[in-house]
């Protein structure tokens, strides 16, 4: 069970997997981010030997031209290292889950009663292991990177075949880093309006902050972004990560922004119960009337504050008398003034 998931709020998470080798350094992460206030930690669950081909390259600005299968290798945790990290994320009482690459993986998470599961870019067409996944009968975070609205649609399809319907899904682009002009934030927009029952959220790959809050702004449920505890360190995820003080601006300035966003309701707040008595217009004298004097529209102003009588009965009230004598710049009301001598 996700505890911090609430569809009334944007659910952010932190996503560690690769970017750490070690439990220490696991451990830091995890203290990291819970100190940034995030509402989730996430993992990454592989294999080298399951989740690429020998022959497989990356040829990404964050990694060159490089093996897939030997950084995979490289960065893949130790069962013991992986079920010592998520023990320690459960101890702390942060939301935990991981992201398998094989469903051998899927097995190994469930030993751990995993709350959701995570699909990256990757796996968003390998429509059997949705099924597989899907059957689990938890909560799923789909990215849909590389993807087509087609074969978004055709995931989401089989994914509610299987009769999971907790589907989350995730507009991302698969660049590493993402530059601006290729995040497309509109498209996250798109899926909200084809998938209107589904939630829809960013998951980040540019360097900074901004993509982060620009989609919650524009109405992502879930926010994932990588994390790290130095963005120097060895690592191909490491400079597209956000450190703590990033990590903490993405997370201050979207709860900032879910308090501004208000109700919708479009009527006076409650900061205003003074100011729109004060700040607005009402009708005055311009010069001091007599008792009994008729009350034409060369004798009337509008002026500050609102308290009186409103400028839209200018025309309506002249002609009328006043019912007292009135001093010059005093704000007319309706016992100032009577409709016949």
């Amino acid at each position: 069970m996700l505890k911090n998931y609430d569809k009334s709020k944007c659910y952010i998470i932190a996503e560690v997997g690769g970017n750490f080798c070690t439990l220490d350094e696991g451990k830091l992460l995890v203290d990291a981010a819970l100190e940034t206030g995030v509402d989730a930690i996430k993992f990454q669950t592989y294999k080298a030997d399951t989740v690429a081909s020998r022959l497989a390259v990356f040829d990404m600005e964050n990694t060159g031209k490089v093996s897939q299968y030997e950084i995979f290798k490289k960065y893949e945790l130790s069962d013991e290292i992986h079920q010592d990290i998520v023990e320690y994320a459960k101890n702390k009482k942060i939301d935990w889950f991981s992201t398998p690459s094989h469903e051998s993986d899927v097995g190994f998470l469930e030993r751990m009663d995993v709350p959701a599961y995570k699909i990256g870019s990757d796996d968003a067409a390998n429509l059997p292991f949705l099924r597989y996944v899907a059957k689990m009968n938890k909560p799923i975070f789909l990215s849909t990177g590389m993807c087509t609205m087609q074969e978004v649609s055709n995931a989401v399809k089989v994914i509610h075949e299987e009769g999971n319907n907790e589907l989350i899904l995730l507009h991302a682009i698969t660049a590493y880093p993402t530059h601006p002009d290729d995040v497309n934030l509109l498209s996250m927009l798109a899926m909200q309006r084809e998938f209107a029952q589904v939630p829809v959220g960013y998951s980040d790959h540019t360097i900074g902050t901004t993509a982060c809050i620009c989609a919650a702004a524009m109405g992502a449920k879930v926010i994932e972004k990588h994390f790290t505890y130095d963005k120097n360190a060895e690592g191909p995820d490491h400079m597209l990560s956000a450190d703590m003080p990033e990590m903490q601006k993405i997370v201050d300035e979207i709860r900032l922004f879910e308090r501004m966003r208000g109700d919708g309701i479009k009527q006076p707040s409650k900061a205003e119960s003074t100011t729109r008595v004060n700040n607005r217009k009402s009708i005055v004298a311009v010069r001091f009337i007599e008792k009994g004097e008729v009350i034409t529209k060369e004798l009337l102003a509008v002026k500050r504050p609102g308290s009186g009588i409103p400028p839209d009965k200018l025309d309506e009230i002249s002609g009328w008398f006043a019912s007292k004598d009135i001093e010059a710049d005093q704000v007319l009301t309706l016992e100032d003034i009577v409709s016949e001598p």
